[in-house]
């Protein structure tokens, strides 16, 4: 059995958790200054999320890169101040916010991604649904992806509508496809092969 890690015992900034480094025993993210912390996500949620990776790399524009499992700054808290990280299953940015971090060091922001994803989890539901979505929302984050891996698979595409926070046409299964923020079609059922 693995020991939790401890925990700081205070507030943290964005700064300050960064410093954590990596751990790859648990998956972590900041919560207004909390560390949060979970046990990484099961085998068809990792295959999953390799699948939507590989369709959704073949179809991205040039200048545009998807990355699995990152850090992104939320940027809801003034620096030094307790603040607001997450870790989603995928992002896309352009590919000068990769660039920037390997010039200049820190972790992605809200202001550099177009879409973020996150595959529901039996005990993120509410999280991914309720607390995540109001908090890329209001982090300006144009896209938000909602995958539910219950059979049938759907995808939910939330889309800023300021100041509204996001708008979505419902559950979509099989096939969905969009022109915004690019023009991709990704397989749902795909996420599961053979």
């Amino acid at each position: 059995m693995t020991a939790v890690p401890e925990l700081p015992g205070h507030l943290l900034t964005v700064e300050a958790y960064a410093a954590l480094g990596e751990d790859d025993r648990y998956r972590s993210e900041l919560q207004e200054g909390n560390l949060v912390m979970s046990p990484s996500p099961a085998p068809d949620h990792m295959i999953a999320m390799g699948e939507l990776f590989a369709q959704l790399r073949q179809e991205l524009p040039a200048g545009l890169l998807a990355i699995l499992d990152v850090d992104v700054d939320l940027e809801l808290a003034p620096r030094g101040e307790p603040g607001f990280v997450r870790r989603p299953d995928l992002v896309v940015v352009p590919r000068s916010a990769v660039d920037r971090i390997r010039r200049d060091g820190g972790i992605l922001r809200a202001s550099d991604t177009l879409v973020i994803v996150e595959i529901v989890s039996p005990g993120s539901r509410r999280t991914d649904h309720v607390i995540k979505r109001g908090e890329y929302a209001d982090a300006g984050i144009p896209h938000y992806w909602i995958v539910d891996l219950d059979r049938p698979v759907t995808l939910i595409d939330c889309h800023l509508a300021a100041p509204f926070g996001y708008q979505d046409p419902g559950p979509v299964t099989g096939r969905f496809v969009t022109t915004e923020p690019f023009q991709v079609g990704l397989s749902l059922e795909g996420l599961f092969p053979g």
